[in-house]
């Protein structure tokens, strides 16, 4: 057999959904099952100096009724947006948008974790090229409640895929939602955090309890983050996300909007949080809700990350603990300070600045801009004594 013929008899299977794929209604059980354990929390957390205590200490986890520290929220996060990338988006142009992240229930470190996404629009350009499409993803625990509740938005090539394998991994619009997206628990984890508050005696010694985080406040943390090439594959293992945009450069050199692997999203929206976590996370009890994120730009190896945020409003909840919302940014090649000092308008959603501008009008977006998101967080009040 010549080398032609041989090329001929083959088989590829390609996965994602290009547009014409996606129905509304439709739901995709992802085929990652994973187990969260410490092999995968190391590696993954020795890249994020994250400041929470409740993701570091067994001690604190114990307190607040824990058999041991949880999943952090972020990976949480990165692991259901990877596994839903198989069935969903890994032929998408770019992820666009976070419209509702949360966390009904602590994941221990050894849980396991499945996955489940249904679609909710779809919504084609004039042209008929691409279109946004909107998910719903879910991750369960091995008792089917639900650890992650994902609502994104995705830009998808238009067309259908002709090269999906004839899996029964779709169940089709109108399957029973709590049967494809599991079940929620009878209660939050943030609702027992605020029940019981917490022990005085678990204070870190950091800056950020509900007190120090007035509205208005703007704080630009102080480190930046250089991403490096290998580091950001790694990770991007470890949370199984396929998108060949991240890994393959000879499909990046033909696909990629920027001719060039681009660093997932997630991870650029976790070193931003963790980034801010020494000046807001030293006293966050739980991760309550995080919406109206996107990533205006893309993040490739070798740029420096920097963040800063702001305090949009706080309420106190109990004597222990207030909620606290804010919003973050993480900006590349550019202190935010600089940014700032030069009249930018960093904590305005790129999506609602105006592209046809008067003549004079000065142009309000930030290019530098990589990911915005609003984040509702409990806070541990300060002692009065």
């Amino acid at each position: 057999m010549n080398d032609i013929a041989a090329a001929a008899d083959h088989r590829r299977h390609d996965y994602g959904r290009q547009l014409e794929d996606f129905e509304v209604g439709a739901g995709y059980h992802h085929p990652f099952e994973v187990t969260v354990d410490a092999a995968i929390v190391g590696p993954y957390m020795a890249s994020f100096i994250d400041a929470t205590p409740l993701w570091s200490s067994d001690r604190v986890a114990r307190h607040h009724g824990l058999p041991c520290r949880p999943v952090p929220p972020h990976l949480l996060l990165n692991l259901g947006l990877s596994f839903s990338v198989h069935d969903t988006s890994q032929q998408a142009i770019a992820h666009l948008a976070y419209v509702r992240v949360a966390f009904p229930k602590a994941l221990p470190i050894g849980g396991t974790v499945r996955g489940a996404t249904r679609v909710l629009d779809v919504k084609p350009s004039s042209d008929g090229k691409r279109g946004v499409v909107t998910v719903h993803t879910v991750l369960v625990d091995e008792d089917g409640e639900r650890v992650l509740d994902l609502v994104r938005r995705a830009l998808i090539r238009g067309g259908r895929l002709q090269a999906r394998p004839p899996l029964p991994v779709a169940t089709g619009a109108g399957a029973d939602e709590d049967a494809l997206l599991g079940r929620l628990p009878a209660h939050t984890f943030a609702d027992a955090v605020t029940s019981t508050g917490p022990d005085r005696r678990f204070v870190p010694p950091l800056f950020g309890q509900f007190e120090d985080l007035t509205p208005g406040l703007t704080l630009v943390h102080a480190n930046g983050r250089t991403v490096g090439e290998s580091e950001h594959m790694q990770l991007s293992a470890i949370c199984r996300n396929s998108h060949p945009l991240h890994w393959d450069a000879i499909y990046s050199g033909a696909s990629s909007f920027t001719g060039e692997r681009v660093v997932y999203g997630g991870l650029v929206l976790a070193w931003t949080l963790t980034q801010a976590s020494m000046d807001v996370g030293g006293h966050a009890l739980w991760e309550i809700e995080w919406s109206d994120g996107a990533h205006p730009a893309p993040v490739q190896a070798g740029d420096t990350i920097f963040a800063c945020s702001r305090v949009i409003s706080a309420r106190v909840l109990d004597d222990a603990v207030g909620e606290v919302v804010l919003r973050h940014v993480g900006v590349k090649n550019v202190r935010p300070e600089a940014l700032l000092a030069a009249g930018g308008d960093l904590f305005t959603a790129e999506r609602d600045k105006p592209t046809q501008l008067a003549a004079g009008e000065p142009d309000r977006r930030i290019p530098e801009k990589v990911v915005e998101i609003t984040r509702r967080v409990l806070v541990r009040r300060r002692s009065p004594t």
